[in-house]
């Protein structure tokens, strides 16, 4: 019985790890050039566009998953303090919403 288990939690370690790699590499692709590669949006792009830190408390506080969510399928295109916000939707761009989940949850 123990035997299983362990197989069964190194095959889901296995598995996680392979989810975590892929979600990498769709953040690389499709996200970091603005956001950075900690959400922090510290990149070049990122401070042209006035992105904000993901990465804090208050960030994390302010957008549900569900807003998240809409924001990468649908895009972005909004007045905010003064600021134009724009990002591009991405449900055209081969992100299936299984990687729309992951993301949020590497954000989060």
């Amino acid at each position: 019985m123990k035997l299983i288990l362990i197989l069964i939690f190194s095959l889901f370690s296995v598995t996680s790890d392979a989810a975590d790699k892929k979600t990498e590499r769709t953040w690389k692709a499709k996200c970091s050039s603005c956001h950075g590669a900690d959400g922090k949006g510290d990149t070049e792009q990122g401070k042209k566009l006035g992105l904000a830190d993901m990465a804090t408390e208050a960030w994390q506080k302010k957008f549900t998953d569900a807003q998240m969510k809409k924001s990468i399928l649908e895009g972005i295109n909004r007045e905010e303090n003064g600021k134009k916000l724009e990002m591009k939707a991405f449900k055209n761009e081969g992100v299936s919403e299984e990687q729309v989940g992951s993301l949020i949850q590497w954000i989060r």
